[in-house]
Parts: C-alpha cells; structure tokens; sequence
C-alpha cells in the first residue's frame, strides 16, 4: 500500500481568500489546521541555515507543559552543526518528503520519507538537506525525565515503511499502531508513534487519562471528539491534547486515516515544581 506523508508546502493566500478557517484554541485542546501554515508564520532557528520552522506546539501556560513540536523545512544544502541548544533535551525527527543526512558521533546516516530518529540527551548530532528540493521533518523536543537508576535511552534509527503496525484489541487491524520504541523499555519518558485508522474505523470511546498528546495528521480526514466538541480535520493539520482531554475518533474518508502521535508516559506524576520536568 502506497505511504504518503503531507508537509505543507507554505505560500500565502490571496486578498480574495474568506477569512473563515477551522483553527480552534482552548484550555483544553487546539486545532491548527494546516491552512495556517503560510510563510508569515514561520519561525527561525538558531545556528539552522536555509531552514524555517513552524511551531506548532510550544511549554506555555495554558498550552502545551511537557513539549515542543516544529515542522521544519531545510532548503538544499541547508542545516545545522549545531541543531541543540538547550542541555538536558532529547528529540524524535521524522521525514514527511525529501532527503537529508544526519550525523550522530561522527556517523553518518542517510534519510527519507517515514525515517526516524530518536535522540537521548546530551547526543551531539548535525543535520545537513542532501537532495534537490527542501526536506521537510518533525522536530519533537522534550526535557528529559532522568530517573536514578536508569540510564538514557540509545539512539534509534528506523524507517516507518519497515515496520509492521500492531493492531489494537478487538479492533479486527481496523485500528492499529507503529511503534518505534518497546512500551515496556522504562528508559523512555515519551513516545512517538503512528495511528492507523481504516476507512470507517473509530476509537470507541472517550478516551481519558494523564498522557498529553500532540498530533500531526500524515493522510486522509477524520472527525475527531475533543472535550465537548467533534471537529473535522485532514492531512496536514495539528491538533494538542491537554492531559485528561476526552478524545475519540470517526475515520469517516475514503482512504486511510494517520497521524503521528506523541505522549508523555513512563513517569511518576511530580509533586514537587522543580521536578515536573
């Protein structure tokens, strides 16, 4: 079956456009429709060239409190030797389209479409665009959750498309999940995954529990439950979950419905501020 991944491409929209959008913002959740995504909302980044970014989750009060999340868009030739700036911080990279190179303790590693990396803190990484047209990734960034006892994770590199997803219970493989990570390595504080949903596939209830969640919609269109609201949304679009967020899911396209997910999980709940991250 054919794999796609959307990135938007950026542009900006004319002066005949209507001003009316799907973009939603509250306590508990927003939706950022990918039809936002235009060039004069793009952020840059330190010591990154030929690079632009659109933040799409950010730590703030009221919004997103254990992560960030960029889309980012490297012209050819484009990168960073210098891509980290902040100690302590591990990353998750996944390729929607292009092709770059990524160097990991003098190693070097090609990647493409459905390529992902995990980065432990503290790894010393550069990032360079190899092909002809820009390569577009997410860029997810956490601070990472040492526990005594535990050392850090390893360096993960792996390709989606080599993957077989595993199906959720009793859901006939209608629904089912790629993980990169074991479940069970207590190393991880965070986990990114794909969701699969086949044409008419739900999630049967509301989900809700302590994980915070931020997802990127890789293909097809779905209506999705958040808190007391359903809100349409397709390829392109984010969507972030505050903790405990109601969430259920109706694949109503024609075709596949996938995103990339990512959650917090592994970890006592802090009493204390200075450990809450």
């Amino acid at each position: 079956m054919t794999t796609s991944y959307f990135a938007s491409p950026g542009g900006h929209p004319p002066q005949t456009q209507l001003l009316t959008g799907r973009a939603v913002f509250t306590e508990a959740y927003a939706v950022i429709p990918k039809g936002t995504m235009q060039d004069i909302v793009t952020s840059a980044l330190p010591f990154w060239e030929g690079t632009r970014a659109w933040v799409l989750a950010r730590p703030l009060s009221g919004f997103a409190e254990t992560f960030s999340q960029y889309l980012m868009e490297v012209a050819p030739e484009g990168g960073s030797d210098r891509p980290e700036t902040e100690p302590g911080t591990e990353a998750v990279l996944f390729v929607l389209d292009g092709t770059a190179e990524i160097e990991i303790s003098g190693e070097t590693h090609p990647l493409r479409p459905g390529s992902f990396v995990y980065l432990p803190p503290e790894t010393g990484w550069a990032f360079k665009a190899t092909g002809d047209t820009p390569v577009r990734f997410h860029w997810i960034r956490k601070a990472y959750q040492a526990v005594d006892g535990l050392p850090a994770p390893d360096v993960i590199l792996a390709n989606e498309q080599d993957i077989t997803p595993e199906p959720m219970p009793k859901s006939e493989g209608r629904w089912a999940t790629t993980r990169f990570v074991d479940p069970a390595d207590m190393r991880h504080d965070m986990h990114v995954t794909i969701v699969t949903f086949e044409p008419g596939s739900v999630i049967p209830f509301e989900e809700t529990h302590v994980m915070e969640h931020g997802l990127y919609v890789l293909e097809g269109k779905a209506v999705y439950r958040l808190n007391q609201d359903w809100v349409e949304v397709e390829a392109g679009d984010f969507m972030w979950l505050r903790a405990f967020c109601p969430q259920a899911c109706y694949a109503g396209g024609p075709g596949r419905f996938r995103y990339l997910l990512y959650k917090d999980v592994n970890r006592h709940m802090a009493l204390q501020p200075s450990l809450s991250r």
